[in-house]
């Protein structure tokens, strides 16, 4: 036959027949259409041939006339494969099991490497990585990308300057680069304390230095708060004005809020799909719904596969749709007045230092127009105004020419 490849998967019997008549026997084969090829004599009155399994039933109604003997030589091609793997199943299946199981475990995560990072920083990147679900013992598939993990660690973990995630096998390799935070500087120069900004003073917890403000006195920005020097006239000695000085200092702040807003939400509901890719063709394996899903987005996140620490030119993609709609959020007047002032806040607290808190707000202006509320909103905070100024040679002079009544210089 021409198509070896329908022979193979059809099976083939090769055949040999014996006795009287052979020649006859073998042209009511091909007169009765039954296909044979390898025809060859072995010897007087012996013929050999093969033919495809699916006709041997024929082969045994032309043999009920034949004085002869037939014998079926033997069977080659997929059912016959088929039937030898049966018969040796339980080594088959034990065979899959094991390929299976290595493939499993070459694909679980075994080692978390972190390079360059200080014992500090390695105990908050496991934290993080241990909340993300990142840990030994864990499927790679179920897991984020490495640039996915990456984003998160960078954004969570404070004082990365860079950190580089890689996955090799069934290792995660995580190079941190931190940041160089300048170390307080111990220094036994001198130095005034001086208000940093206009405010009234609330507070004041003096650690080095003198006081030459009191409660609630207005002062300027740069006005003396804490001097370095100590002592009476006479006698005086330069230190480094240290301490806390609470003032109340002002801001303002322009905020506006549509009234009505347009933008989409998730449901929860979903469809995942689920491929094995190999080179540019891809196979679906599980997730055969389609999503009647009006509106969806799509998640795609695609997983290299690895045996035994080599990566195979295999992926495994998971595909999620999640059903989206779009949603109008409308507000009253009062609703976004009230939405408008906690934004306000909000983008005030993002400027302030983490110990400074609002103690109070007067809305100096609210409009609502063209469809938005704008409020002008005035702030009062508390925060440390007290900053650090070097004493001179020129403030020491001054102090000299004071303590003599000399006129100061020109």
């Amino acid at each position: 036959m021409n198509n070896q490849w329908l022979v193979f998967f059809r099976g083939v019997v090769h055949v040999k027949i014996i006795g009287p008549g052979a020649e006859r026997f073998l042209n009511q084969l091909i007169r009765s259409r039954i296909p044979l090829w390898q025809v060859k004599r072995q010897e007087m009155g012996t013929i050999t041939f093969s033919l495809s399994l699916h006709h041997v039933q024929d082969l045994r109604k032309c043999a009920r006339d034949f004085e002869g003997k037939v014998f079926f030589l033997k069977g080659e091609g997929l059912p016959f494969l088929l039937k030898r793997m049966l018969k040796s199943s339980g080594f088959i299946i034990g065979m899959v099991a094991f390929l299976v199981l290595v493939l499993l475990l070459s694909n679980v995560v075994w080692r978390i490497d972190i390079n360059g990072a200080s014992p500090e920083m390695e105990h908050k990147i496991r934290k993080e990585l241990d909340r993300i679900g990142i840990e030994k013992g864990r499927l790679i598939f179920s897991l984020d990308d490495p640039e996915m993990v990456q984003k998160k660690l960078f954004h969570e973990v404070d004082g990365l300057t860079w950190i580089g995630v890689e996955l090799r096998g069934s290792t995660y390799h995580f190079q941190v680069v931190e940041k160089n935070a300048p170390k307080e500087k111990q220094t036994n120069d001198s130095q005034h304390l001086v208000a940093k900004k206009d405010a009234v003073i609330v507070n004041m917890f003096v650690e080095k230095g003198q006081a030459v403000v009191k409660r609630n006195q207005f002062v300027r920005k740069g006005q003396l708060l804490v001097s370095g020097y100590i002592g009476d006239e006479k006698k005086s000695k330069k230190v480094s004005a240290a301490g806390k000085v609470y003032g109340e200092t002002w801001y303002k702040t322009v905020v506006e809020l549509p009234l009505t807003t347009d933008f989409n939400t998730l449901t929860g509901l979903n469809v995942r799909k689920h491929y094995i890719k190999v080179d540019r063709f891809k196979l679906k394996v599980w997730g055969f719904k389609e999503p009647a899903f009006a509106n969806a987005q799509l998640e795609d996140k695609e997983y290299p596969i690895s045996f035994l620490g080599m990566k195979l030119p295999i992926n495994y993609i998971e595909k999620s749709y999640y059903e989206s709609e779009q949603v109008q959020r409308s507000y009253t007047e009062n609703e976004a007045k009230t939405q408008a002032l906690q934004a306000a806040r909000k983008d005030l607290q993002a400027q302030l230092s983490e110990k400074a808190k609002i103690s109070g707000e007067k809305i100096l202006h609210n409009q609502i127009k063209n469809g938005k509320v704008k409020l002008i909103v005035h702030f009062q905070v508390l925060e440390d105004i007290a900053v650090g100024q070097s004493i001179t040679q020129g403030d020491i002079e001054n102090a000299r020419r004071k303590k003599h009544n000399e006129p100061p210089a020109r």
